[in-house]
Order: C-alpha cells, then sequence, then structure tokens
C-alpha cells in the first residue's frame, strides 16, 4: 500500500478521512467533513473544504478552492455537499462549490474530466464524464452537463442549462438555452450552428451514424412545424440510436427553451 504523505505545513483538521497514498502539498487546508480516496494529490495552497468527497487518483492544483459554500444568497447554511468523481485534473483558481437544499443538496462531478485554470462549477451543477471546461470558463447553479462536453474558454452557462452529451461550446460564448447532444455551438450569444463532427469521428462513431445525424440537423432546422414537433416526428422515422437521443433529449423536461438551428 503506497504511503500517505502530508507536507507539514497543511493543516488537515480532526475528522477529515484521507486515503492511502494520498499526496497534500504545502500549505493546503482540509475540512472536518472532507473524505479524500485513494491517492488523490492536492499539489500545494489548496483548500478542500465543506462536506466535500474527492475520488482515488484526482490531482488539484494550487490555489483552487474546493466545497466551499454556494454563491447563493438564498443559501443558510444548511448541510449541502460536492462530490467528485475519480481520475479528475482539476487546475490553478478552480472553484466548485457545495449544493443547496432547493437545488437537491449536491453538485455532482463524474470521472475523467479536466478543469483548466479558472473554471467554476457553482452549485447543484451535474457534470458528467469526460468533461472539459476550458481556462476561465463558468457553469452557473443547477447546469446538467452530460459526458464528453466541451466548453471553450472563457465562455459561460446559464443556471439550468443543460448541455447535451458529446456537445462542444465555442470559446467565449454565452449559453442562455439548452444544447442538444452532439451540438455545436458558437458566437458570444451561443447559436446552434451545426453538430460537433470532429468529436463524433474521434469518438469512432460510424459514417452511417453520423450521416443520420446531419438528415437529423437539417430536419430539425428546415422542416415544418415548431421544434419539438419536428422533433417528435424525427423520433418516429429515425433508426439511428444517436438520433434517437438527441430526440430523447428534447422532449425531455427542462427550464429552458433550446437553441434552435438557423
Amino acid at each position: 500500500m503506497t504511503e500517505t504523505v502530508i507536507h507539514p505545513s497543511a493543516y488537515v483538521e480532526p475528522g477529515a478521512q484521507i486515503g492511502a497514498g494520498c499526496k497534500i502539498g504545502p500549505f493546503c487546508h482540509i475540512g472536518p467533513d472532507v473524505v479524500l480516496a485513494e491517492n488523490v494529490e492536492l499539489k500545494s495552497h489548496v483548500v478542500v473544504t465543506g462536506r466535500t468527497e474527492i475520488g482515488e487518483d484526482t490531482v488539484i492544483f494550487p490555489f483552487a478552492v474546493i466545497g466551499e459554500i454556494p454563491q447563493d444568497l438564498k443559501f443558510r447554511g444548511e448541510k449541502t455537499a460536492l462530490v467528485i468523481g475519480k481520475r479528475n485534473r482539476i487546475r490553478e483558481h478552480v472553484t466548485m462549490n457545495a449544493g443547496t437544499d432547493g437545488g437537491g443538496g449536491v453538485t455532482r462531478v463524474g470521472d475523467d474530466g479536466l478543469f483548466m485554470a479558472g473554471c467554476h462549477v457553482a452549485h447543484d451543477a451535474q457534470v458528467g464524464d469526460r468533461v472539459i471546461l476550458v481556462n476561465n470558463s463558468a457553469l452557473a447553479g443547477h447546469c446538467v452537463i452530460e459526458d464528453d462536453v466541451i466548453v471553450g474558454g472563457l465562455s459561460g452557462v446559464h443556471q439550468w442549462v443543460r448541455i447535451g452529451r458529446g456537445a462542444i461550446i465555442g470559446a467565449v460564448t454565452m449559453v442562455t438555452n439548452d444544447v442538444i447532444p452532439y451540438g455545436l455551438v458558437q458566437a458570444p450569444r451561443g447559436k446552434l450552428d451545426g453538430l460537433n463532427l470532429v468529436g463524433l469521428k474521434r469518438r469512432g462513431v460510424s459514417r452511417a451514424d453520423i450521416t443520420a445525424l446531419r438528415a437529423a440537423f437539417q430536419m430539425l432546422a428546415q422542416g415544418e412545424g415548431a421544434f419539438a414537433d419536428r422533433a417528435k416526428r424525427l423520433g418516429d422515422e429515425t433508426q439511428s440510436e444517436y438520433v434517437r437521443e438527441i430526440v430523447a433529449f428534447i422532449l425531455g423536461d427542462s427550464d429552458r427553451h433550446f437553441l434552435t438551428p438557423g
């Protein structure tokens, strides 16, 4: 079993649970309700506080603040949590906040994510696996970010917005409405501008499914009737599981409108 190493200048409060093989660098502060799984590494000057759980093999870089209270004026000190999965890379000055009672009580981050310098994950956000937030991007409260999403640098995602699996958000973009799975969003006010074809090809999606997705996008962009009606017809006609995923996402519950093609 790998030895746990805690630098003499680090302050680990009584009650914190530190797994085997963890490395706690200089001037880190770990609160009493924190749980670190095996082989978590805090480089230096990292603050982990609140009811925060961090999965194994996650690395957190200097000056990140993880698990602090929400930036929500309705918060009154209730016991909420932040749960972070395995093998994440959380870079310098990243902030991730605990949840609120009104939002379910838990902010959740999946596995294998990369959170570049200066990113923010707000209260009650639900972030999937293999998500990349590029430098200084921010997720507002209650967002749902599905697996394999990339959010470009200096971009912001409005509260309650859902971003579907495999979507990509270009740099310096404000996203105020839901984004379909595999969508490509860019421009300052967030225009749905196509599909994330590069991401689809990198994941080995078949040519037949990519062709079906392209046809589906055109139908959503130019078909007759309301956007939801077009999606329903698309679901009745398609044989592609990828297209069906988009249809299910569009027809799911949401507090936001959709970014639509065009």
